[in-house]
């Protein structure tokens, strides 16, 4: 069964490749530094920002879902995991 169909899946790649110019203000000296060492800043700021969101994005759903967690670990913890009689390791 597929889950998207593929103009679905294409526009969601285009959107997570496509990229845009945009003002940075970086400090000099670093920036200077990076381009001597041939640095390709725009990929190095481009990865480290998604990185960065993707943190938060996994921080923010952390502390939405912590109630629903708690309590599924508190019912593991009182009532064993599911078909638990039937592991064999």
């Amino acid at each position: 069964m597929r889950i998207f169909n593929d103009h679905v899946f294409i526009h969601m790649i285009r959107t997570m490749l496509t990229k845009r110019p945009i003002n940075l203000t970086l400090s000099t000296g670093t920036l200077e530094a990076a381009k001597r060492l041939g640095i390709n800043i725009s990929q190095v700021c481009d990865e480290h920002l998604r990185a960065v969101v993707r943190q938060e994005q996994e921080r923010r759903w952390r502390q939405e879902h912590a109630g629903f967690v708690a309590a599924y670990n508190a019912t593991l913890e009182a009532e064993d995991l599911p078909l638990a009689q039937w592991r064999t390791f």
